[in-house]
């Protein structure tokens, strides 16, 4: 419970330093990011538990990975994180998961994510924000990734790299629970560093 309190107080710090940053009020971020203004306010008083769309559209109108919401800032030249040390941002009905493992810093960061996913379940996403490429690299299993309406088979030991500022969805495909890390690679911003 203390975890999750200290992870909401984190969460609501780096949301509203991020929107001053981008001089955006509570009116004009909910505007664009699809999200009520009550909400947003009880995001950035550390209330509620936001779900992992809303923080996808939050980091993508504010410029910002969705682990600079998530994460404190980091003193380590080194970062070596455990999944088992990272709650899932995406749970499926049939027990598949998304872990943002972490995200690289710089003027273009990169996204980590661990996913698993069940054969038949699916995470359909929304389009990110322009010059956004996402990868999917299959370690077990099969899915089938459909980015603007074409599904494309990935199969264990393949990559798939696309835009992701296009409708897509990862869909476990096959008898078996696939296994994959996603990269989201971020354009160039001022805001963009954790």
């Amino acid at each position: 419970m203390a975890e999750t309190e200290a992870a909401l107080r984190t969460l609501a710090h780096n949301v509203r330093a991020a929107r001053t940053r981008a001089g955006l009020s509570l009116d004009e971020l909910g505007r664009r990011a699809k999200v009520s203004k009550g909400a947003l306010v009880g995001l950035e008083k550390a209330q509620g538990n936001p779900n992992f769309a809303t923080l996808v559209r939050l980091a993508d109108t504010l410029g910002v990975s969705v682990s600079t919401l998530l994460e404190g800032r980091h003193a380590d030249s080194v970062r070596v994180v455990g999944a088992d040390t990272v709650m899932p941002l995406w749970k499926g009905e049939h027990g598949g998961e998304a872990r943002l493992m972490l995200t690289t810093t710089g003027p273009a960061p990169t996204e980590v994510w661990r996913w698993t996913l069940e054969p038949g379940e699916e995470y359909p996403s929304h389009p990110h924000q322009a010059d956004v490429v996402e990868t999917v690299s299959v370690t077990a299993g099969r899915m089938t990734l459909v980015v603007d309406g074409t599904e494309y088979p990935v199969g264990a030991g393949q990559t798939a790299a696309f835009r992701g500022d296009v409708t897509h969805t990862y869909r476990g495909a096959g008898d078996d629970t696939c296994h994959l890390i996603m990269t989201v690679h971020l354009p160039p911003g001022p805001t963009t560093t954790t």
